[in-house]
């Protein structure tokens, strides 16, 4: 039976309220969060699930459901909300869990962990870019694989976006490249609620915002009234309906609806309104004052229809599945295989060997075995922020992807570091691609937040970093990275690797292509380095295990040479002075401390046994980190300081960065 309160108040209200107060009470329990956004929000959110979102709550991850984005996720409990009342695997126990130790209700969405949540945001802008991507992604497959008599990829992306979004850096260079690209399916709503963390947006924000995205190639509508249903409704079919230009939809909203006191205030922003303050609100808004956590159910079954709905949907699409299968079984297993990231048995055959005695900067090598490998890995798509002949990312036989060419398969990011890897995130999220993104190491800067988002939500975007190091040469130290390696190296889940010739880069590249539980980066040279020896050195596949013995000289070592990248080849050259002096020195290739460190304890003291202590590290960037590997008794051989403009061996040789210096230092250890 419904509350006494209820009785006469319509279901969509009831359901609108029913979420304005359960995200209400959640921030509330849990004594922190954000309750403004999720009570101004709600009948936006709730306009859009249940009129337009193509879900399936019993199978969250069916591949042609709508993607919906909740790009401002400090208003994680509106989304949270949504998923429980429409039937998803969160029960109410985890939203009275909010924000609590190993629920599935984190204080920010967390997309590896929550069934529904299609990507991790909080940072403001990633949503915004991922959903792009997923955009992106979307009109990418849908080329690849309808046919005129089969639609099998066809479905739009959705995101709710803030203030604070619109304002970020990423959302500006992703809008604009949306706009470029025509992406037709992508349906933005803007919480235009004019509020942030230090008060009124007029405090920094005077721009008009639709202009902007006007400028951008958006088609853009504003609604006055978020609560005004039917005109949420009429925009977002309006949007839909545009399928030329990416939609954004400023709707004008008001942050802690219902609040006597804290309506249309930063005070709703960012922390619980108080048991009094809330309890006005409810009074306010006709809602069981007494009651936390209450929903009416006539609310579970209003709501819930989205299951039933869902598999519907989800069946509908299976039969158009199989029908394509019955006509395409070919392309059918091709795009099932896509879905799955998996490569065709025998890829490897296809990758080049490279012959000692060749030279070869290990960026050109690279672009060699992404030649030798796409046409293989067919989802494997990706590009350039605008380096696309220093990066190698380019494929014979690919066009690019534009407008008016949606056939094209390598991506044009322009300027844009960042957008190129948020949008990345947003095309693995989707599903059945796996992106690559090439730029300079030393612009690893400009993308880090959301590399380190592709680290967090297990995504696996390969990133392709040249440039690797003061090798660089005359750019000088704007353009030389020194910190870099290990600032990448700190980031948990990230696959670094750095080649020390052309068949180490095939490995990176094969590592890479099989990893799916994170991101990898590949770190390549510009300058070339000499194609090792394997008729006297160890095998390449060793970089599968992140490090090895290269070399051995004279027997049990007296001394360990470790190298990575380019500077290997130095520990192989002082290695051999080393053996004309009578010292039995032990050359150890590791371009992968993250593969190393999943290896055995038996393996890793095989290469780095632990009675050897003296040990010489040597890498073109900063030393700190390397006591990890060569102890209190070791030397750490690197670049402690910002590079220099000069031809790059020159700059090599002045900052010690040789074999003299490495056979050096080795001497001087055992003395």
């Amino acid at each position: 039976m419904a509350h006494p309160l209820l009785e006469n108040v319509d279901i969509e209200t009831q359901t609108i309220n029913a979420i304005r107060f359960l995200s209400a009470d959640a921030v509330e329990r849990a004594g922190s969060g954000h309750p403004g956004a999720p009570m101004g929000l709600a009948p936006v959110a709730y306009t859009l699930w249940m009129r337009h979102l193509r879900h399936s709550p019993e199978a969250p991850q069916w591949p042609n459901r709508d993607r919906f984005v909740l790009s401002a996720g400090h208003a994680s409990m509106l989304l949270y909300s949504l998923l429980h009342l429409t039937g998803y695997d969160l029960s109410m126990q985890e939203l009275k869990n909010f924000r609590q130790w190993g629920s599935k209700t984190p204080g920010h969405p967390e997309a590896h962990l929550t069934a529904g949540v299609e990507t991790t945001t909080g940072p403001l802008g990633q949503g915004f870019a991922n959903g792009v991507g997923m955009a992106l992604a979307e009109q990418l497959l849908a080329d690849q694989f309808n046919t005129a008599e089969h639609e099998i990829v066809d479905h739009h992306t959705y995101a709710l976006v803030s203030d604070g979004d619109v304002m970020e850096g990423i959302a500006q260079e992703t809008a604009s490249l949306a706009g470029h690209l025509g992406l037709g399916k992508l349906v933005y709503l803007y919480d235009d609620n004019r509020i942030t963390i230090d008060g009124g947006t007029d405090l920094s924000f005077t721009e008009d915002v639709g202009q902007r995205f006007e400028a951008y190639g958006w088609h853009v509508q504003r609604v006055d009234d978020a609560n005004d249903l039917d005109a949420v409704d009429l925009a977002i079919e309006e949007a839909k309906a545009e399928t030329d230009r990416p939609s954004i939809i400023a709707v004008r909203s008001h942050i802690g609806y219902g609040s006597p006191n804290k309506q249309d205030t930063a005070g709703a922003h960012g922390a619980p309104l108080g048991e009094d303050e809330l309890r006005r609100a409810k009074e306010a808004l006709g809602w069981p004052a007494d009651e936390t956590f209450y929903v009416p159910e006539a609310v579970y079954d209003h709501m819930r229809a989205a299951v039933d709905d869902g598999q519907a949907l989800q069946t509908d699409w299976e039969e158009k599945l199989e029908a394509f299968q019955n006509d395409h079984p070919e392309k059918a297993a091709e795009y099932k295989r896509w879905m799955r990231r998996t490569p065709p048995e025998g890829w490897e055959k296809a990758l080049p060997t490279f012959e000692a005695g060749e030279q070869y900067a290990t960026r050109k090598a690279s672009g060699i075995t992404l030649n030798d490998l796409a046409p293989e890995v067919g989802y494997l798509v990706g590009g350039s922020a605008d380096l696309t002949g220093s990066n190698k990312t380019d494929v014979d036989g690919r066009t690019d992807f534009q407008k008016d060419n949606p056939g094209g398969r390598y991506l044009r990011f322009g300027v844009r570091e960042h957008a190129m890897a948020g949008m990345s995130n947003g095309m693995a999220l989707h599903g059945g691609l796996q992106p690559y993104a090439g730029t300079f190491l030393i612009f690893s800067d400009y993308l880090r937040p959301s590399l380190r988002l592709s680290a967090l939500m297990e995504q696996p975007v390969v990133y392709v970093f040249t440039h690797d190091s003061i090798g660089l040469g005359e750019d000088g130290p704007t353009h030389q990275p020194v910190e870099h390696l290990m600032a990448l190296r700190a980031i948990p889940n990230l696959t670094l690797i750095r080649p020390a010739d052309a068949n180490e880069a095939v490995e990176a590249w094969k590592a890479a292509v099989t990893n799916t539980d994170g991101p990898t980066a590949l770190v390549l040279t510009r300058q070339k380095l000499p194609v090792l020896d394997r008729s006297r050195l160890a095998p390449a596949q060793g970089v599968q295990r992140g490090g090895y013995v290269i070399q051995d000289t004279n027997g049990s070592p007296d001394v360990i040479l470790i190298g990575t990248g380019s500077e290997t080849q130095h520990t192989l050259v002082a290695a051999d002075a080393l053996a004309d002096d009578g010292i039995a020195a032990r050359a150890v290739s590791m371009p992968s401390w993250e593969l190393f460190e999943t290896q055995s304890e038996t393996y890793r003291r095989t290469v780095l046994p632990p009675e050897v202590t003296a040990r010489v590290s040597i890498e073109a960037g900063v030393t700190q980190g390397w006591e990890r590997y060569v102890g209190d008794d070791g030397v750490a051989l690197g670049v402690d300081r910002f590079g220099a403009s000069a031809p790059g061996e020159q700059v090599m040789k002045k900052y010690g960065i040789t074999a003299e210096h490495v056979a050096d230092a080795a001497r001087k250890l055992i003395g």
